[in-house]
């Protein structure tokens, strides 16, 4: 399958390809095409389409209300304070 154009799959990308590249990774990307096609073929009649092959399960807790550190001890380990609040190094010129 060599529908495409590789330089311009690689323009796309912002990747600089020498010419034995080029023809290379052509091949692979014409492979994966092909097995693309392949699967256009598959009868999914009746399959419900899906994000994940299996379900997810949200593995956090649940969010409940709870009392939270008292302003003195959210503080207590700062390594630089001022104010009453945290100090941080600027990363923003």
């Amino acid at each position: 399958m060599s529908d495409f154009n590789i330089q311009y799959v690689a323009k796309l990308a912002r990747i600089d390809l020498a010419p034995e590249e080029e023809r290379r990774l052509g091949a692979q990307l014409g492979n994966i095409l092909g097995y693309v096609a392949k699967l256009k073929e598959v009868d999914v009649t009746g399959v419900e389409p899906t994000a994940h092959p299996f379900p997810l399960v949200n593995v956090t807790r649940p969010d409940e209300p709870a009392e939270s550190l008292s302003h003195e001890e959210a503080m207590r380990n700062a390594p630089s304070k001022a104010g009453g609040l945290f100090m941080v190094p600027k990363i923003v010129e």
